[in-house]
């Protein structure tokens, strides 16, 4: 049963238009962003199967996935006690305590939490800067949220390989610009890519966004899916958002 809803300060509550579907959020902290949506469209989760999502904040991936998967239970890592509190607020207003878990911990860490090999996906939209440049305040939950700050993706690979159990999937969402270092590091960690799309705001401009889906122990052979277009025109969404994302 969904709990009445407990705000705090500049927090509000949203509607994801998906199954009824709210989050808590603060924007004066951090808000999802269209990246999270892209990720949750591209997880191919099967029935009964675990999910972790390492780095959930608010918790707005194992939400997405309750509704678009019929995973058995979805657990949310964050680092940040306060926006873990706010995943685990938009869990119960959602009713949804008895299949998702949010944990607080450190995924560099996590051996203290998870036992290894225990989760059939992991899913991951890590920080895509490097280091701390031009950052004012490195403790600001943005800035944690966008900059390796507290975690590298040498660090989110490494988690993955160590919970996911063999031939379990890996799906993150990261810069194009990262896309060799990216691709090195998973298959250091014997993470397989197998699948990959890259995500363009515009059918003529540079893709911004890549998916990667990552098999562990696989075998090597990538299958490149055909370009996600964002966006038709000014303010006009694409075929695509509109049908498959409810833009």
């Amino acid at each position: 049963m969904a709990e009445m809803i407990s705000l705090k300060e500049n927090e509000r509550v949203d509607d994801l238009q998906l199954s009824g579907l709210r989050i808590i959020q603060n924007p004066e902290k951090f808000c999802f962003g269209m990246d999270a949506v892209l990720l949750s469209g591209f997880v191919r989760a099967k029935k009964g199967e675990t999910l972790l999502d390492l780095g959930t904040g608010t918790g707005i991936l194992p939400l997405l996935l309750s509704a678009k998967t019929e995973c058995a239970h979805l657990t949310g890592l964050e680092i940040q006690p306060e926006s873990a509190d706010m995943a685990r607020r938009s869990v119960a207003i959602n009713g949804l305590e008895e299949r998702i878990s949010i944990v607080t911990g450190d995924l560099k860490e996590a051996g203290t939490i998870f036992a290894p090999a225990s989760f059939d996906c992991i899913t991951c939209n890590p920080p895509y800067m490097i280091g701390n440049h031009g950052i004012t305040n490195p403790e600001a939950p943005k800035a944690i949220a966008r900059h390796e700050i507290l975690c590298t993706f040498e660090d989110v690979a490494g988690a993955a390989e160590r919970f996911l159990r063999s031939g379990g999937r890996f799906y993150l969402v990261h810069r194009p610009f990262r896309l060799s270092e990216i691709m090195v590091t998973l298959t250091k960690h014997k993470l397989e890519p197998k699948r990959m799309r890259l995500a363009y705001p515009y059918a003529d401009k540079e893709p911004n966004m890549v998916l990667i889906e990552a098999v562990r122990g696989g075998n090597p052979r990538m299958t490149v899916e055909p370009p996600l277009i964002i966006f038709d025109g000014p303010g006009k969404y694409s075929g695509e958002m509109r049908e498959k994302f409810g833009y």
